[in-house]
């Protein structure tokens, strides 16, 4: 099929532009934010939030690739619009439609519940939409860019919290400023996927700090040295392909970074004693590992 040419989206197309198999790691975002905030995990709005935060994302995804089309028909036509799989003004409407969805699904949350948060994560939400179509819009030759992008995790965090709680504990901002800084460095590395090499390696330092924060936690909770361990494992197994950067090391690095994303936020949960959904999150690794074996997580 000729580019252009393509009007409908298909389920096979819009697989792949939303990522869908990377979902599972903001889910184990959201589960950050609300248990963090105080909400357990059996809260009614978790569903709402897993479907608010899930629609943001894939909105993010759909929009990144109505962005970068033009740069994709030169670095990776094999993406569906300029492979002519879906024409690119039904990429930018479904995305931006998604954002409207998210964004609905945030006021039933904060006004659709007894002692609802109101405002709150509607504004966290538009915030968060702002920060995806910025970094969608402007990624490219940003230097900043990996810190858009941490921002817009921050941010998933940060609207889960104010869902289920006016006034977030202070952790709640820690844990937002440590994905901020595993987002560096897997969002510098995701930046030279196209290259299969890896350029300059101090931003990678910024995937230790969370870790270097894990373990100071992990001197009174000891329950937090396991998935401190399984964390740190994975963040070196990707670093080793990082280094070795044989052929399909860096972009293999790079969806495991971003399967990590899991584990960060089973390690935060283990640190306040959630460890039920720190499993969790370490199940939506392993689902995200899986996942990401049928759709490219990149």
């Amino acid at each position: 099929m000729a580019a252009g040419t393509a009007a409908a989206l298909s389920w096979s197309a819009a697989l792949r532009l939303g990522r869908v198999s990377n979902l599972p790691t903001v889910w184990s975002n959201v589960l950050v934010g609300m248990v963090i905030a105080g909400a357990s995990p059996a809260d009614l709005r978790l569903p709402l939030l897993l479907a608010a935060l899930s629609a943001a994302y894939v909105a993010g995804m759909f929009l990144n690739d109505w962005f970068d089309r033009h740069i994709d028909a030169r670095q990776r036509p094999d993406r569906p619009i300029p492979a002519g799989e879906v024409d690119a003004s039904v990429v930018l409407a479904t995305g931006l439609g998604l954002l409207v969805i998210a964004l609905v699904l945030l006021a039933w949350a904060g006004y659709g519940f007894a002692g609802g948060t109101g405002w709150r994560p509607v504004v966290a939400g538009i915030a968060l939409a702002g920060a995806i179509v910025f970094y969608d819009w402007h990624h490219k030759g940003n230097v900043f860019s990996p810190v858009v992008m941490g921002v817009c995790r921050m941010l998933v965090y940060v609207t889960a919290g104010f869902a289920v709680s006016a006034d977030p504990p202070a952790l709640l901002y820690v844990a937002a400023l440590l994905m901020l800084a595993y987002l560096i460095g897997l969002t510098y590395t995701a930046k030279r996927e196209h290259l299969n090499e890896l350029g300059s390696q101090w931003p990678l330092l910024c995937l230790a700090v969370p870790a270097l924060y894990a373990a100071w936690a992990a001197l009174d909770s000891p329950g937090v040295w396991v998935f401190l361990a399984l964390f740190v494992a994975w963040v070196v197994h990707a670093l080793r392909l990082l280094v070795r950067r044989a052929a399909g090391d860096v972009p293999r690095a790079v969806v495991s970074l971003i399967a990590g994303i899991s584990l960060l936020d089973a390690m935060l949960l283990s640190v306040v004693g959630a460890l039920g959904a720190a499993l969790a999150a370490v199940a939506a690794f392993a689902l995200t590992l899986a996942l990401q074996r049928r759709v490219a997580g990149t």
